[in-house]
């Protein structure tokens, strides 16, 4: 059995493969509530076959949205759609999750696919908010952004409280884990950077001190967690930037995260551009982060996840037999072939018939796969993997 279906463990929560749908935007939301997309987007996910299904960014407070399309946790009314929408995916034998974010500095940009800029004043018009973001310093993302507000230590608590009583509402919702964004220049993540962070006083500065707001979340979210309820985190092991966070930093930080009881570290890069900066030292390729999941899997001793341009299953169980990785993260792939897992199953010889597929497809499935083969033919043959994307 590939090692990419076989199951993994983390504390009471033990997922049927290790495939993750990484968390994606999907800017449909309306008021912070779910709406039809996202549910048929979510249950589409759990019925292609992955293991576990990440919740795109949800913000804990409404003006800490980074858009007014993203979904919200900041209200009990958040609660009953996602707990139906987890009770949906858990039918396809999903394991779920939400990752949990304030966006911070990000915060008050149009939709992506609305060029992914400030809000503009069409938008405003179109009904939209402004959304005024807050951040460690008053340092904008990049030339034409608005400047964040800097918190004060009575926002920086409230920020902290906001987080444990989203993770609260999460948890109603019936989530089997929580992720924690702590990457692409976000709230939590701005803290760490010294790209977005020049305070002086507890909160920034040395490197303990720019650690102290991630951890202080994780702090409270793990002591309202059960015990058996796993809590990962979504790091940008490195900014990418001269001057910014760096490989050097995320070991040290990843290894106070495990002791803080972090269970996997889901390693991404990037996201905290500053004005006129570029990303110089980095060269987007097929698994050009995978690298940084291997160093802290290996010098920290922490289960971590790869992301990034990984497209098909041959390279996904290499990174795992490699012990680069414990679970692979799949993105765009997801959204190109939302079946890519069941597919992956058939190459890679796991199945052999459709059975395991939603009976309602099965069924058909199995019957034409019957047909074909009489003729010799292979009903999922050698393109099901097109590395386009």
């Amino acid at each position: 059995m590939p090692l990419l279906f076989q199951p993994s463990t983390f504390r009471g929560v033990t997922l049927k493969n290790r495939i993750v749908v990484s968390p994606m935007g999907t800017y449909s939301a309306e008021d912070g509530r779910l709406t039809p997309f996202q549910f048929a987007h979510y249950e589409r996910m759990a019925m292609g076959g992955a293991g576990l299904v990440i919740m795109e960014q949800t913000f804990v407070t409404r003006a800490g949205r980074v858009s007014n399309g993203d979904p919200g946790i900041w209200s009990d009314s958040h609660i009953e759609p996602m707990a139906r929408l987890v009770s949906e995916m858990k039918r396809y034998g999903a394991r779920t999750a939400i990752q949990i974010s304030h966006g911070g500095r990000k915060g008050g940009q149009q939709r992506a696919f609305e060029g992914n800029g400030p809000i503009s004043e069409r938008n405003l018009a179109a009904g939209d908010e402004q959304l005024y973001p807050m951040g460690a310093s008053p340092i904008p993302l990049s030339e034409s952004w608005l400047t964040p507000v800097e918190m004060n230590e009575e926002q920086i608590e409230g920020i902290i409280d906001a987080f444990a009583a989203g993770a609260r509402r999460a948890l109603l919702a019936g989530f089997d884990l929580l992720e924690l964004h702590l990457a692409h220049g976000y709230l939590l993540q701005s803290f760490l950077s010294p790209l977005a962070n020049q305070r002086t006083d507890r909160w920034g500065g040395s490197l303990e001190n720019r650690m102290r707001l991630p951890l202080a979340v994780v702090a409270r979210l793990r002591a309202l967690m059960p015990d058996s309820m796993p809590l990962f985190a979504r790091l940008s092991v490195t900014d990418w930037i001269e001057g910014g966070w760096t490989e050097d930093d995320s070991v040290i930080f990843a290894a106070r995260l495990k002791e803080a009881g972090v269970d996997l570290i889901d390693c991404s890069s990037g996201g905290n551009m500053r004005a006129g900066a570029t990303n110089s030292n980095l060269a987007r390729g097929p698994g050009y982060q995978v690298a940084l999941s291997e160093r802290l899997r290996r010098e920290v001793n922490i289960a971590t996840a790869a992301v990034g341009m990984i497209r098909s299953p041959d390279y996904a169980e290499a990174i795992l037999q490699e012990k680069k990785a414990d679970l692979i993260c799949i993105g765009r792939q997801m959204l190109f072939n939302p079946f890519w897992v069941r597919h992956a199953a058939w190459q890679m010889g796991v199945e052999r018939d459709f059975s395991s597929w939603p009976e309602p497809y099965g069924w058909w499935l199995n019957k034409w796969a019957q047909a074909l083969a009489v003729n010799g033919e292979d009903p999922l043959g050698p393109e099901v993997f097109p590395e386009t994307l």
